[in-house]
């Protein structure tokens, strides 16, 4: 305020009032130039009306004209005139003819403007922050709103009320929008699964739920769009890098003391075209190697349904060996994980065995647990070293479909969230990710039943359970200090996170599980 000035107090003397008592003395003030700046303009003759509004205090700082039109005030007013004081300091006499309400209004003014600006700048931060605000409740709203639709719907289709759930996915088609936030994105790809079970309904009175769908196929699931957003998810999310990172650590670990190695690559790099962790492990199998000239045996076996897409992998990493001056050797088994057979893996003799499922085995999973534990038979026959198991960390095998959808609701949420901090709105590459790679889960998930839901997702304790009672035995991973290494280095974003539970690693983002990787040996070694 004008009052906190030092040189402009708010209690001066009245103009009527006191005599010379009430005055200021120039012996008081210290007016030298250095002090004051000198402001022409108050030299000039000013109206009677010339009036200085402060806002806050109301106080007003006004000029009366004299008979002759010069602001002057005697002695008993409190001001000076320019030459009222005859005990004046040569100083001050040799000053300009400026009077001390001169100096008042310059540094009212300065301090009135001032006043003036940071007003309008609180002014203009109110108003933005006040926008923020309401785009942010009004997000909040919209998000809201579309929630309540998306559950509606679900539990229209749960209830095979056909007319309702059909007018509620006409309302979500339009809200929940491909380029939207990150929740409209992620409920465009339910409400494709939704729309996609509403077609399978049967009607009330009808045996069964669903119509029978076409089981899953695995030679249109390798379209052209699905490589690339495959191959998009791997190189701009963490979750198969996390998994090839922990499975090849193992590796390395079960490595140590033995001349051969032999790798069981179950889907076999999850179809990626190039066996990108294989090279890994073989760049850091090499490093080894010219650190301790010794160098093992590795033999990889691959899994999965393209007998091509398979060859191709393997003359690649058999090059990318060659270069490096590895003893390599390449074999794959074109079967699915359910056909498997111990025999059709040609174990030799003192290789030690390593299972790799990333992101594979919850295929297996079905209603009954006949096929899974089939599998699992097989695997414990080739008496494994290690069994590196990455999985997703989430129920979306419930028996019920309601549970099920709320269940992927909020996993899948939480990973379109995570693409929202990494990626643009209008990012292509997003897009590829979101509609081709995380929607073809979305879809199994909410749409299929029966043999055609291959995407059966289960928390790692019931792994856990699954595993012991096929006859495993946990090794628990001691890595966390290198996976939390490796994923600051990796700099995706911030809010992942890696933790240790029950001797898994999780990778999480913002605290919500996504991925688990657990390592197993067999008992019998």
């Amino acid at each position: 305020m004008v009052a906190a000035d030092p040189y402009i107090s708010s209690n001066f003397p009245n103009e009527g009032g006191g005599g010379g008592g009430g005055g200021v003395n120039s012996s008081d003030l210290d007016l030298n130039l250095c002090q004051f700046p000198y402001y022409p303009a108050f030299q000039e003759k000013r109206g009677p009306d010339y009036t200085l509004d402060e806002p806050r205090t109301q106080k007003r700082l006004k000029q009366q004209a004299d008979d002759g039109g010069s602001p002057t005030e005697t002695n008993s007013g409190g001001f000076y005139e320019a030459n009222s004081s005859s005990n004046s300091n040569s100083s001050f006499n040799s000053l300009p003819k400026l009077q001390f309400r001169d100096y008042v209004w310059a540094y009212a003014e300065r301090f009135l403007a001032i006043e003036a600006m940071e007003e309008a700048d609180a002014v203009t931060l109110a108003v933005e922050e006040e926008e923020r605000v309401e785009v942010k409740e009004e997000t909040g709203v919209d998000g809201m709103k579309l929630v309540q639709q998306l559950i509606a719907c679900a539990e229209a289709v749960a209830c095979r009320d056909k007319a309702h759930a059909s007018a509620l996915l006409s309302e979500l088609r339009a809200n929940a929008l491909v380029f939207g936030t990150s929740f409209q994105r992620v409920a465009s790809c339910f409400v494709q699964g939704l729309s996609d079970r509403l077609t399978l309904v049967q009607p009330l009175g009808t045996h069964g739920v669903l119509s029978s769908a076409p089981a899953r196929d695995f030679s249109s699931s390798f379209s052209a769009e699905k490589d690339e957003a495959l191959t998009l998810a791997y190189e701009l999310c963490p979750q198969i890098q996390f998994g090839h990172f922990v499975a090849n650590a193992s590796i390395l670990e079960a490595l140590e003391g033995e001349s051969s190695i032999h790798v069981v690559d179950l889907g076999m790099t999850l179809g990626l075209p190039c066996g990108q962790q294989w090279q890994n492990l073989m760049h850091s199998i090499a490093g080894r190697i010219r650190k301790s000239s010794a160098a093992p045996r590795l033999r990889i076996t691959g899994v999965g349904p393209e007998s091509d897409r398979l060859q191709a992998i393997g003359l690649e990493l058999s090059c990318y060996a060659a270069n490096l001056g590895l003893n390599f050797e390449f074999m794959y088994i074109r079967s699915s994980l359910e056909s498997l057979k111990p025999e059709d893996f040609d174990v030799q003799e003192g290789e030690a065995v390593v299972i790799n499922s990333v992101l594979q085995m919850h295929c297996v999973v079905k209603e009954s647990r006949g096929a899974l534990n089939s599998v699992l038979q097989v695997l414990n026959e080739l008496s494994p070293k290690a069994f590196i198991l990455v999985e997703q960390d989430s129920n979306h095998n419930g028996p019920f479909f309601l549970g099920r959808f709320m269940e992927s609701l909020h996993y899948y949420s939480a990973i379109f969230d995570s693409l929202d901090s990494m990626l643009p709105k209008y990012d292509t590459r997003r897009a590829k990710i979101e509609q081709f790679y995380f929607a073809d889960e979305i879809k199994n998930i909410v749409s299929c039943e029966g043999p055609a839901r291959v995407e059966r997702h289960e928390r790692s304790d019931q792994w856990r359970r699954r595993m012991s009672r096929a006859g495993f035995q946990a090794s628990p991973l001691k890595m966390l200090a290198q996976a939390k290494q490796w994923l600051g280095k990796a700099k995706f974003c911030d809010g992942y996170t890696a933790t240790e539970e029950k001797g898994c690693l999780v990778l999480g983002w913002q605290s919500r599980p996504i991925i688990a990787a657990s390592s197993w040996r067999c008992s019998k070694i």
